[in-house]
C-alpha cells in the first residue's frame, strides 16, 4: 500500500494536522470499539503531537489507551524517558486514566529482557489479546525516524530489526544512548490500523527521500508497511523537499 505523504510549511502547521488526524482516527476508534489504542515514540514527537491536541475538546481522552513504541530501561522520572516526555507534552494536560497508561516497569529498568517480557504481558492485559494469535492492531502507531533511517529502537543491521515472534523485544547495546532499552517489533507496526510517521526540520530530508522514495530495506523505517492499515508521513516542507516519486499530496482524510 502507498504511503500518504503530506507536507506543510512548517512544523506547526504539522502540529495542526496531527491534531485533526488524531481527533478524527480517536473518533473512528471509538464509535468501533469503545476506546483508541495508541502508542508513541520519544524525540521531538510528543511536542508536536501535543502542541494542538492538549487543548482539543473534541477528543474523548477517557477512552484512550497510551502505549509506547519503544521505551528506554530507566526510571520514569529520568529525562530520557519516553513515558516522561509523552506525560509532560500530553498526559499532564488531559484526563487519560492512569491504568490506562501502559508503561515500563521501573522494578525491571536493570534486566531489559524481563523488561521486555513484562511489557509484552501488560500488553496483552491491556488489549485483552491472547499472545499465540496474530499481533494487535493498534489503532494508531506514532513514529519518528534517526539519520541512520532507525525507528522505534530498531537500528540498522540489528538483530531486533528481525525478530517476528515477539511483540517486545530488547536491545543492551544501542547505538544510541542509553544502550538498554524495549521495542516494540516489526510485526506489530505491521499489524496496526493506522501509523504515522512524523519529521520536520529538514536535516533527514535525505534518508526520508531513501525511506519513501527508495523504500531502502536496509533502514528499518523502510520496513513499516502495513498490511491492511494506513501509512502516514507528516512532514514540513524542508524535509519532503528531495521527494520524487511520492510527492505530498494535499492534506485529506
Amino acid at each position: 500500500m502507498q504511503p500518504k505523504v503530506f507536507s506543510f510549511s512548517s512544523a506547526d502547521q504539522v502540529a495542526q494536522a496531527l491534531d485533526t488526524f488524531l481527533e478524527k482516527a480517536s473518533a473512528e476508534a471509538i464509535r468501533r470499539s469503545g476506546r483508541f489504542t495508541v502508542a508513541f515514540s520519544g524525540g521531538s514527537l510528543p511536542a508536536t503531537v501535543a502542541k494542538y491536541l492538549k487543548d482539543n475538546k473534541n477528543v474523548d481522552f477517557s477512552k484512550w489507551f497510551v502505549f509506547f513504541s519503544d521505551e528506554r530501561c530507566v526510571e520514569h522520572t529520568d529525562s530520557e524517558s519516553n513515558y516522561k516526555l509523552v506525560k509532560d507534552e500530553l498526559l499532564s494536560h488531559v484526563p487519560i486514566p492512569s491504568a490506562q497508561v501502559v508503561k515500563i516497569s521501573e522494578a525491571l529498568v536493570n534486566d531489559s529482557k524481563k523488561a521486555a517480557e513484562d511489557y509484552e504481558l501488560q500488553m496483552l492485559k491491556a488489549l485483552g489479546c491472547d499472545v499465540v494469535n496474530q499481533p494487535p492492531a493498534f489503532d494508531c502507531i506514532l513514529l519518528g525516524i534517526g539519520p541512520d533511517g532507525h525507528t522505534c529502537s530498531l537500528f540498522p543491521g540489528f538483530s531486533q530489526v528481525e525478530v517476528k515472534d515477539k511483540w517486545v523485544t530488547s536491545i543492551d547495546d544501542s547505538p544510541k544512548p542509553p544502550p538498554s532499552r524495549i521495542t516494540l517489533t516489526l510485526p506489530v507496526l505491521n499489524h496496526a490500523k493506522n501509523v504515522a510517521f512524523v519529521v520536520t526540520g529538514g536535516s533527514k530530508c535525505d534518508v526520508v527521500k531513501r525511506i519513501v522514495d527508495d523504500c531502502d530495506q536496509s533502514l528499518p523505517a523502510a520496513r513499516v508497511a502495513p498490511l491492511v492499515g494506513s501509512l502516514y508521513w507528516f512532514l514540513d516542507d524542508a524535509t519532503s523537499k528531495s521527494l520524487i516519486a511520492n510527492k505530498p499530496a494535499d492534506f485529506k482524510l
